[in-house]
């Protein structure tokens, strides 16, 4: 087993120990949200142990703890890696100052501004507009059938990937910063991602919208001695035709 107290990257500051409190720190992000700067005090509640550590008197904490409290508003289950971002410039900044270089205090500020929009995109499309679908459809389709395990599977579906997230993203925030979003978009990566995401999600609500939406006409034609039942003939022309209608006039309407 690691110690740790071990430092996370070589000739590096911050340990195993303070990465693991940031970590659980990450998790309240919004117990404080306002709506002047949003979730910046739940960001710089997270970033608490790593300061305390690079910023040992009480006057550079006060400063560093104050360059955090500016606006800051992302998605919730990506926030570390902007932490972990975040952590790796305070580290530079403690290492430049010591060795005499010069280090822009103000890209920190800078850069947690320029994540901060676009992981907001990847993370809502993942974990709103699809996890969350996912966990909604599979939860209430066995709740509806009295199983207990709806909501169980609901939390676990969501939260699972929610965790994996904010585990793996402050490593890679703290080891790859920005760069590794850059390679990324680069590449094309996050934009397939995001693309496979939405279909995902879209697919899952179809198949909500054809197991749990309930709506048929009773409309009976006669022709002659022949009767013709509508419901019937809007089956085998696409099943569920009717609450995929229903479905879509009540987008319309909430548009």
């Amino acid at each position: 087993m690691r110690d740790m107290d071990e430092a996370v990257k070589p000739g590096g500051m911050i340990t195993r120990r303070d990465m693991r409190k940031v970590f659980w720190r990450s998790f309240p992000l919004q117990a404080s949200f306002n709506y002047e700067r949003m979730q910046n005090i739940g960001f710089c509640y997270a970033m608490i142990p790593v300061l305390r550590r690079l910023y040992p008197e009480r006057d550079q904490a006060a400063r560093a703890l104050k360059r955090h409290l500016s606006f800051f508003n992302t998605t919730p289950q990506v926030v570390t890696f902007i932490t972990g971002v975040a952590i790796a410039l305070e580290e530079e900044n403690v290492s430049a100052e010591r060795q005499g270089r010069p280090f822009d205090i103000e890209s920190i500020a800078a850069i947690k501004a320029a994540l901060m929009g676009p992981l907001a995109g990847i993370g809502d499309s993942f974990f709103w507009g699809t996890f969350r679908v996912i966990a909604t459809g599979v939860g209430c389709g066995l709740a509806s059938g009295g199983s207990p395990l709806g909501p169980i599977l609901f939390l676990l579906i969501f939260n699972i990937p929610h965790v994996l997230s904010c585990w793996w993203g402050l490593d890679i925030g703290y080891r790859s910063g920005v760069g590794f979003i850059e390679s990324a978009e680069s590449s094309g990566v996050i934009e397939k991602l995001m693309g496979a995401a939405k279909v995902m999600g879209l697919c899952v609500v179809g198949a909500m919208i054809a197991s749990m939406v309930t709506f048929s006409t009773p409309l009976v034609v006669a022709i002659g001695q022949t009767t013709i039942k509508v419901q019937d003939i809007f089956d085998q022309i696409l099943p569920s035709i009717l609450p995929l209608a229903l479905t879509f006039a009540c987008y319309v309407l909430l548009k």
